[in-house]
């Protein structure tokens, strides 16, 4: 894992945009990848450095994005008037800071920590006036070209539209991310002016003012795959694409086997130990630690549970928010589990329902069976101790407790608790009428 440098740094992080593209009521920076908002992943790749401060620049009423950042300070922009503008609004949350300003865009979800390390690295080094990432893209149409009369050093970056012939030949360009000499921004970021054209504040336009002062502006190259901003729900979809590729072959690398990697879907934060089996169409939606040894068969979802080494789980399991699966527990087709833990050596291999329950050790939970835990206003607990049997198609009306050792019979209906050891029935008699069946079909249809 990397060792950061200890940088003196603030963070500015842009996640004004409406995202007026993606055709949504959600800020775009709301949008999730891998199950993790976009603006967590920004966050994530840069907490590790310890920043001093981080500020959110965020348009009025983005109260949800606040939420999602609560220890970060809040910038507001009142009007997008271009990313100069929007570093201008946050000016002074910086008041008196002499440090790094690294400014990072809350769409651009992959950019990791290593990489953000290595440009303040590169900042200091060569005691630059601003550093900022490039990329090659193929082709580069649309982006402003990095004018370099030698690398890495950056003399001044040219819109798309504004290029000329040989300037649009230049295969580098800006991949937004850009880091400040504190002192030269707050010197120099109140002289931008307006394009005349859109009415925009171009933070880019700040490179050639330093170059113009004799100052160094440093380039730092970066893949575009790492670079790519999110604006619509494709480039959202090609981002996930990116991110399962890099989960899936960190999972690999880690020790877990993967049958079919393009089938099984990771979250950011999914915790696999070794030898973990994983077979084809799986999710693994946030909040999943699943231990060595575990094998998880087709189409099975899981989602904020816990799996202990050696269980199995699936094929058709759903695994719920609070579920734990305890060491050797197994978990079959088309059970599902909910705020609920099976403990050693449990097995639940068909066609249940456990909600807000604990099983103990060994219990054997028959096909059918259900834990009835809500009685249309409150949720209600069964327990299930170590080594008992529940027979087929029951029902366990919480709250109930099934003691050690005990027995269900099946197809019985449990409203009281059974004790330790004992057999319980809970249903109609059986009543057989002889020659009933054949006097039955013998009658005309209608």
């Amino acid at each position: 894992m990397m060792q950061p440098h200890k940088h003196n740094f603030a963070c500015l992080i842009l996640a004004a945009g409406q995202g007026t593209r993606m055709r949504s009521s959600l800020p775009k920076v709301m949008h999730k990848l891998a199950g993790q908002t976009l603006i967590s992943h920004v966050l994530a790749s840069v907490t590790p450095l310890n920043p001093e401060k981080t500020i959110l620049v965020l348009a009025p009423h983005m109260d949800t994005v606040k939420q999602e950042a609560p220890h970060c300070t809040v910038a507001i922009q009142d009007k997008q008037q271009g990313t100069g503008h929007a570093v201008k609004c946050a000016l002074p949350q910086l008041e008196g800071y002499n440090g790094i300003v690294l400014v990072l865009y809350g769409d651009t979800p992959l950019i990791t920590c290593e990489t953000i390390n290595t440009l303040l690295i590169r900042h200091k080094s060569e005691k630059a006036a601003i550093s900022l990432l490039g990329m090659k893209p193929n082709p580069p149409t649309g982006y402003g070209r990095l004018v370099m009369s030698r690398e890495p050093y950056v003399e001044r970056i040219v819109e798309c539209k504004d290029a000329n012939e040989e300037e649009k030949k230049i295969p580098h360009v800006w991949a937004g991310v850009i880091a400040f000499d504190a002192a030269f921004l707050r010197e120099n970021l109140p002289k931008l002016q307006a394009s005349p054209v859109t009415g925009e504040y171009y933070l880019t336009t700040l490179i050639e003012m330093a170059t113009a002062k004799g100052l160094r502006t440093v380039m730092l190259p970066v893949s575009v795959e790492e670079a790519m901003g999110v604006n619509t729900r494709a480039q959202l979809a090609q981002a996930e694409a990116a991110l399962q590729t890099h989960l899936r072959a960190r999972a690999m690398e880690n020790g877990a086997t993967l049958i079919d990697p393009a089938t099984t879907y990771l979250s950011a934060d999914t915790q696999l130990g070794r030898d973990v089996v994983i077979h084809p169409h799986v999710v693994l939606a946030p909040g999943v630690t699943i231990a060595d040894g575990v094998e998880i068969k087709s189409f099975s979802h899981l989602e904020g549970a816990t799996v202990e080494t050696g269980a199995i789980i699936g094929p058709y399991a759903r695994l719920r928010p609070g579920s734990l699966i305890g060491e050797n527990a197994h978990v079959g087709n088309f059970v599902e589990i909910k705020k609920a833990s099976l403990g050693k050596g449990a097995k639940a291999n068909h066609l249940s329902y456990i909600g807000d329950a604990t099983v103990g050790e060994e219990a054997n939970i028959g096909a059918g069976t259900i834990t009835c835990n809500y009685d249309g206003t409150n949720k209600h607990e069964t327990h299930i101790g170590a080594h008992a049997f529940i027979g087929s198609n029951s029902a366990l009306v919480a709250p109930v407790t099934i003691g050690q050792g005990a027995i269900v019979g099946a197809g019985s209906t449990i409203t009281m608790d059974v004790p330790a050891d004992a057999l319980a029935l809970a249903r109609a008699q059986q009543v057989s009428i002889p020659s009933r069946a054949k006097v039955l079909k013998a009658r005309p249809k209608k």
